[in-house]
């Protein structure tokens, strides 16, 4: 293994058997259509029903559904006005933002190709999520259901009343639909896959009605995934832009990693390492020179970033990074629906390319379809030579897999809800000279049976090149058997990106005979540092996903007075549908210490529920209100939809009386002014009184010179030159009075200047609400 002198581009990969980026045999229609807006829960304003259609001309039958939706951008806009108002629906002299044109050079591949798309706009939903616990999933989950209700619609009975371009277009087969997701928009076509297979509860839909659509696969941008709660039987690709200044953690990583061991296995998950894209430029309408409305590159950088940066070899243009997304678009659903296997090795780790996507590298592995687990790192397994199975997301530097001050990023190890997570594993390689056997034993033997190859995902630092291993294997009798030898290369990557990404490489199984008991890697270079996320039993082909009804997993908030007195055991609202068995992992977070505690809690056929109680002390002390937070996560054998809820504690206890008596509020030079706060009541918690600055009337004003220099930097947040009068500054001076405290001090400390001059007055103004009047202070010369 050796460092690389500087950032280098991958090495090209060969031509994969087939090139879905290349334009299909029909010509294409375009058009648009606006319904009335609908209600989505918890929503007060209505959401737009408008897409754009691109659909192939003279295409035979039925034809399979591509929607694509956009993610969270801007809503409006005026004009080239950087700071337009964004509100919905869009203020007056405003238009909205088309985001969802944005995907038009994809529509028309996938139209030329005999698919039907639509791209549906989501400004309602962007305009009116910043109070949706999840980050508006849902919402958008019941945007995307409402949009194929009515395609399921104008495919039969109701064609005569569709829109003109949907009477233009072939009739869709709500048998296979592909939906393509960006951003938060990824996020939302996951949930629309769940729900689709699992409703959610009644309250939080706003889609009623059966699903008459099946949903084949699901190709992913950027996404979000707050909740980490993939599905795991609708296959999936994920595009992983590694210039993304947006989703810059590559949280997208999580559809494919958090659906292993959840269910069967058969779906096949796919992640797209992009390099040199940023997350904005796939959609036009997110990009400069192409869009209406003012847009930017969302990848920053103080200085120029050698991976990163425009012009930059390994930075790719925006045409090129859009022709790219394009082309696996097409791929994904050529696998998912049309079911084209000769297209599965540019998504499975088959180390080739698509050439309609050159100049762009794009690297992948993948869970799911034929692999057979062989070794998944967890506390289970027994290691040798430099092996430790460390903690993926952990804040204790002897147990992280990689270091938790955050310099180093790895998609893989993304955190949820608690720091450090249980459950999740990988296997740190480290080694100090060649030829010493890294071991790695699963608590019993695996058998592979049926697997031609041993597929590793393996990662190793950035801008490293030639990690060697030679890979064997053990079994329970003590023969070994030599593989063959893989080599890893990092990803070209700097402290401005998330690259420590698997890549995956495989050795043939020829001559393992039985179960493998061990694995073997046998370091062929000198000192280096690898991570193995697992290990499969792998064989070609794409089976058919049994797309299954987990149970589900839904999590709410309740609401509750805090109370004068006693103990209280309020239980949080969690709600299981469907029928089987499985596990979900709750996290509790104590919201005084925000610390978390987590369990495993097993759901039966017939469980309703899951309790989770907690307890509530009641008192006569004002605080704040405070909400213990559940959150959970699926482990196997169900799903998790709405992953978030609590219980909600109002304080219902009066605030304090406030007063204001002066200590010192006449001084010299260099004294401080000091007035004195008294409550009428201790407070559970600790308070605060801020005052601002206002201008005297008729007097000189105390300016930011005349006090002291740090006092003002730190209540002040500027330097105190040029001298200008206080209240002309940002100074809000605040004294905080600890809990259970009923008296404290307002300060103002000055300095001499040795000016000879007037008094000079500062006179203060508190917070709205506190009930106290102005107070003034004054500095003799």
């Amino acid at each position: 293994r050796h460092a690389a002198a500087e950032v280098a581009i991958p090495a090209t990969q060969a031509a994969g058997p087939v090139d879905p980026g290349v334009k299909g045999p029909y010509r294409t229609v375009r058009g648009e259509y606006a319904l009335d807006g609908v209600k989505l829960p918890d929503f007060p304003e209505k959401v737009e029903m408008e897409a754009v259609v691109v659909a192939p001309e003279n295409a035979p039958g039925k034809r399979p559904l591509a929607l694509f939706l956009h993610g969270r951008h801007s809503i409006c806009y005026q004009g080239a006005d950087e700071n337009a108002a964004q509100a919905w629906p869009c203020p007056a002299g405003t238009t909205p933002i088309p985001s969802h044109r944005g995907y038009l050079q994809a529509q028309e591949l996938l139209a030329s190709q005999g698919y039907v798309t639509v791209s549906i706009s989501a400004n309602g939903i962007n305009g009116q999520d910043h109070a949706a616990e999840d980050g508006g999933a849902q919402a958008r989950s019941s945007l995307v259901r409402r949009h194929l209700a009515k395609w399921a619609g104008w495919a039969g009975a109701a064609r005569a009343g569709a829109p003109a371009i949907v009477r233009s277009a072939p009739r869709a087969d709500m048998s296979q639909v592909f939906l393509m997701g960006h951003s938060r928009g990824g996020e939302g076509v996951s949930r629309a896959a769940m729900d689709t297979l699992t409703p959610p509860p009644p309250a939080q839909d706003g889609y009623r009605g059966k699903a008459r659509w099946t949903i084949r696969g699901l190709l992913l941008i950027g996404p979000t995934i707050f909740g980490q709660n993939p599905v795991p039987d609708v296959p999936s690709a994920t595009i992983l832009p590694g210039c993304d200044g947006d989703v810059a953690d590559l949280q997208g990583q999580i559809f494919v990693d958090e659906t292993r061991g959840v269910s069967r296995g058969t779906a096949l998950h796919s992640s797209l390492y992009v390099v040199g894209a940023n997350h904005n430029f796939f959609n036009t309408e997110w990009t400069p020179g192409q869009s209406v409305a003012p847009s930017f590159d969302d990848f920053f950088s103080d200085g120029t970033d050698p991976v990163c940066s425009p012009g930059t070899p390994t930075r790719l243009t925006a045409p090129q990074q859009q022709t790219a997304g394009a082309t696996y678009i097409a791929a994904a659903a050529r696998l998912f629906v049309a079911g084209d296997d000769r297209v599965r090795p540019l998504l499975d780790g088959g180390g080739v390319r698509a050439p309609s996507a050159d100049p762009a590298r794009v690297l992948s592995h993948a869970l799911g379809a034929q692999r057979t687990p062989a070794l998944i790192p967890d506390e289970t397994v027994a290691t040798g030579g430099g092996v430790r199975i460390c903690t993926q997301v952990s804040d204790d530097a002897n147990d992280a897999c990689l270091p938790p001050d955050g310099g180093a990023r790895s998609a893989h190890f993304v955190p949820f809800a608690a720091v450090p997570e249980p459950g999740r594993y990988a296997a740190r390689l480290d080694w100090t000279s060649a030829g010493t056997p890294l071991t790695l034993a699963p608590r019993r033997p695996v058998s592979l049976a049926g697997a031609r190859e041993l597929a590793l995902r393996l990662m190793v630092p950035p801008n490293t090149a030639g990690t060697r291993f030679g890979v064997a294997v053990v079994d329970p009798g003590g023969r070994r058997t030599a593989l063959g030898d893989v080599v890893v290369d990092g990803l070209p990557g700097t402290a401005n990106t998330t690259s420590y990404w698997a890549r995956e490489v495989r050795v043939p199984l020829q001559g393992l005979r039985g179960k493998v008991a061990k694995l073997e890697l046998v370091p062929r270079g000198a000192a280096g540092r690898a991570w193995l996320i697992d290990a499969w039993g792998w064989r070609p082909g794409t089976p058919a996903p049994r797309q299954t009804s987990l149970p589900r997993v839904d999590l709410g908030t309740l609401s509750v007075d805090e109370g004068d007195s006693g103990t209280r055991t309020y239980s949080v609202p969690v709600k299981v549908t469907g029928r089987g068995h499985g596990q979900v992992r709750l996290f509790l977070t104590d919201p005084a210490t925000f610390e978390s505690t987590s369990r495993l809690a097993t759901v039966r056929p017939g469980d309703r529920t899951i309790r989770v109680p907690v307890e509530v002390r009641g008192d006569k002390l004002h605080g704040q209100d405070e909400t213990t937070m559940l959150t959970a996560k699926a482990e196997r054998g169900l799903v998790v939809g709405d992953y978030a809820g609590g219980l909600e504690v109002r304080d219902d206890d009066p605030a304090p009386k406030v007063s204001l008596a002066p200590v010192t509020d006449r001084v010299a030079e260099g004294r401080k002014l000091a007035w004195r706060i008294t409550l009428s009541a201790p407070t559970e918690m600790p308070f605060s009184l801020w005052a601002y600055p206002r201008q005297p009337t008729g007097t000189a004003e105390l300016s930011s010179t005349d006090v002291e220099p740090d006092w003002f930097r730190e209540y002040g947040f500027e330097e105190p030159e040029p001298s200008r009068p206080l209240s002309q500054t940002p100074l809000g001076a605040y004294a905080m009075l600890p809990q259970g405290e009923t008296t404290g001090e307002l300060t103002v400390p000055t300095i001499v200047d040795g000016a000879d001059e007037s008094d000079e007055v500062v006179e203060l103004h508190f917070e709205e609400g506190s009930g106290v009047a102005p107070v003034t202070g004054t500095v003799t010369g």
